[in-house]
């Protein structure tokens, strides 16, 4: 384009021609670096939905090595629906109540009114600020993994229709509204308000560390305590089986791949005409990179030292990765690298205190959901209230502010902490208060748990056409 813009130039042989072609160049530039601009954004959230969906293969492999073998298709069908319902949930609902601009009234605004069955939205941009079919595609991918973490928790005894139930629901109203909050231009507690920000920072969750993972994990929390635990889960002496740590495995480190888009593409550009971003969106996965692999080893030595034969476990290892990408989510882009490691460590522990938290009450948690995903999600979202450098959030965020919003340990005054923790607590009391309408209201009606003779010959025979490995052979159904 700019080529062709100066070889137009060089055949002007008037003063008038020459300014008439810096007229019309000056132009045709500015739609180039526009047009440049879209298709680079596009392509960079095209390309992390793409990453952060390849996480629900993560899931599904995860939680099929965790489960009994007995329920492989039963966890297997409910990440398939997670997926589906979540898209159809996302288009209608989702999208409208979480990244709209709000109609009512901008000012510390709880939920969007507008674009609904993405109405209004462009396949390029959208000139009123709400978003594209791009940023749709991606916050989907988003949506969709929030309402996994239930399914992981509540496996193996849960209903598939009240699992339906809560997939809707979720995807639909409650994790919409979270993301309102935290993420849209007017949300009440958003950093990327333009003024009256919560406490002058707003929240600093760069890609969701509370919004989607203590979200995620407050609803598994409610569902595990209604659903109660699975037979046999507490008695002294009995441990249910777990598949194969080789699924589980494989689980983690796909899932470990797809962080970098939810972490990375949450730059939502890589470039544009007027910034770049690619550094940002690289520090994000060195950082990613760095919480995981410290996360990982003081986990597997802290459960090494607690146990009585210094088992060296690879359950542990698998979910100290996931423990410490959540760790970093938040803060991700503003920490610097050696923060990125301290968090990772510190996580292990929140991880473990977690997994101990609910030993004590005797809530069956099967995949470890909420010790990784709301445990690690609070203290995800207090780090870049203690790490986050001036720097860093520059680069991030608004380097208007970044001194203010630093962390207390880089020289903050501690106005990004206190926002983040009144986030925190909000996400906790929303979450955990229509989570429990929710459940409570199945158990009333279309109940939560399955029967007991259900449970114990495992629900891909009453439930999903026999067990997913047979001594016979299948016969094909005939379509």
């Amino acid at each position: 384009m700019l080529f062709l813009i100066m070889s137009y130039c060089e055949a002007a042989t008037t003063l008038d021609e020459l300014k008439a072609c810096i007229t019309v160049s000056e132009t045709a530039k500015a739609t180039a670096f526009a047009n440049y601009d879209t298709s680079n954004t596009n392509f960079w959230l095209m390309f992390g939905a793409i990453l952060v969906f390849f996480m629900q293969c993560g899931f599904a492999m995860l939680e099929v090595g965790m489960v009994n073998i007995k329920n492989t298709k039963n966890i297997l069908i409910k990440n398939v629906f997670d997926a589906s319902i979540g898209a159809i949930c996302w288009w209608a609902f989702g999208w409208g109540f979480s990244n709209s601009t709000p109609t009512h009234g901008n000012n510390w605004s709880v939920i969007g009114d507008d674009n609904f069955f993405l109405n209004g939205i462009s396949s390029t941009e959208d000139p009123a600020g709400n978003g594209s079919k791009a940023a749709w595609l991606f916050q989907w991918a988003f949506a969709a993994t929030a309402a996994t973490i239930v399914s992981g928790a509540v496996a193996e005894r849960v209903t598939f229709g009240c699992y339906i139930v809560y997939s809707v629901v979720l995807t639909s109203f409650i994790y919409p509204v979270v993301v309102h909050w935290g993420w849209n231009t007017y949300g009440w507690a958003s950093a990327w308000r333009e003024s009256e920000l919560l406490f002058d920072c707003g929240v600093t969750d760069f890609a969701g560390s509370g919004v989607v993972h203590l979200c995620g994990a407050v609803a598994a929390l409610v569902g595990a305590k209604v659903v109660g635990p699975r037979i046999g889960r507490f008695d002294e002496g009995i441990k249910l089986p777990q598949q194969s740590v080789v699924f589980q495995t494989l689980g983690t480190l796909i899932l470990w791949m797809g962080w970098y888009g939810f972490n990375g593409a949450s730059t939502l550009a890589i470039g544009t005409s007027t910034g770049d971003l690619s550094g940002a969106a690289a520090h994000t996965m060195v950082t990613t990179t760095l919480s995981a692999a410290s996360c990982c080893l003081t986990t597997v030595a802290i459960t090494a030292l607690m146990s009585k034969d210094k088992v060296i476990d690879i359950g542990a290892a698998n979910n100290g990765i996931l423990a410490g990408l959540v760790s970093i989510t938040a803060g991700c882009s503003s920490v610097e690298c050696y923060a990125a490691i301290l968090i990772g460590i510190i996580g292990a522990f929140w991880y473990v205190a977690g997994c101990a938290f609910l030993e004590k009450l005797k809530i069956d948690d099967v995949v470890g959901a909420v010790p990784v995903h709301g445990f690690c999600g609070i203290w995800g979202v207090l780090a870049p209230g203690l790490f986050a450098s001036e720097l860093q959030y520059s680069a991030a965020y608004y380097s208007a502010r970044a001194a203010k919003c630093a962390g207390i340990f880089e020289g903050g005054d501690g106005s990004m902490l206190a926002a983040n923790v009144v986030f925190i607590i909000a996400v906790i009391l929303w979450v955990g208060i229509t989570s429990t309408l929710l459940f409570l209201g199945c158990k009333m009606t279309i109940g939560v748990r399955v029967f007991l003779e259900v449970e114990e010959n495992g629900m891909d025979d009453s439930k999903h056409g026999g067990k997913v490995f047979s001594a016979t052979p299948v016969p094909t159904q005939e379509v």
